[in-house]
């Protein structure tokens, strides 16, 4: 298997932004799966989405690009008709965040501190890309240091962050009552992740917190990675596995002299 260089995946992240201006979205569909209970993952071009249905509205976990949120809309609407009242962002890159200011219109935008902070301030100049800041419009009005429980449509949603990951400002979301969890970027199955170390990112954070996270989760919960089909336990570990062992063969090759 082929597997996405690190160069790639930080050139699609840095760029997201600029491709959502230029890129024609005309041909995407966002689908709607249902996950368990009243969760489903809405998959498009960019993030998973994570919706919450239930009597109080709709919540949902990232947005991927403004162009799609018309499309975003209406997968929602082909499931219900309850107004999308919270927005929940895993992290701060512009393919899980995209339709913040649309969707922040008529709804409550809640992520981690600095979820907002490096989305107000924009991005350093990587990969030869300067993502801009963001609009007053797609900041996070609600925002929190180590966890948040948002308590509707039956469930006690929590957001829970892990620090030095994917970048310094990731949360994963459990929905308890379905046992479902989204992990945002810190899991994904297109093969090796990107992390995002000018973000505050950390490959040995990513792991310990990948792990962390499902230690503490019942054997049978459904995952919803950042980018990828929906997964479980067996497949969160073999992407655990993989990291560690490329850690492991860098770890060898470094004691060895040899340059990165």
């Amino acid at each position: 298997m082929r597997l996405p260089s690190p160069l790639a995946a930080l050139s699609l992240v840095l760029t997201a932004p600029l491709l959502a201006q230029d890129r024609d979205f005309s041909k995407v569909e966002v689908k709607a799966e249902k996950v368990a209970g009243s969760v489903y993952m809405l998959t498009g071009a960019g993030g998973n989405i994570a919706v919450s249905i239930g009597e109080d509205g709709v919540l949902v976990v990232d947005d991927q690009f403004a162009p799609l949120v018309p499309k975003i809309q209406a997968a929602i609407k082909g499931l219900t008709d309850k107004p999308v009242r919270w927005v929940l962002n895993t992290h701060w890159h512009g393919d899980h965040t995209g339709g913040n200011e649309e969707l922040g219109r008529s709804s409550t935008l809640i992520a981690h501190d600095n979820v907002r902070k490096r989305l107000a301030e924009g991005s350093p100049s990587l990969a030869g890309n300067k993502v801009d800041p963001a609009p007053r419009g797609a900041l996070p009005v609600i925002t929190f240091d180590h966890s948040l429980t948002v308590h509707v449509n039956g469930e006690d949603i929590r957001a829970l962050h892990f620090a030095k990951g994917h970048t310094d400002g990731d949360s994963i979301v459990y929905f308890p009552g379905a046992d479902v969890v989204h992990m945002g970027d810190d899991f994904v199955t297109y093969g090796l992740p990107f992390v995002d170390v000018a973000s505050g990112g950390s490959v040995l954070g990513m792991v310990e917190n990948v792990e962390q996270a499902m230690a503490t989760l019942p054997a049978d919960v459904k995952v919803i990675p950042g980018h990828g089909p929906l997964s479980g336990k067996a497949e969160v570990k073999k992407f655990t596995d993989m990291l560690r062992d490329c850690i492991g063969l860098v770890r060898t090759a470094m004691k060895q002299g040899k340059t990165l």
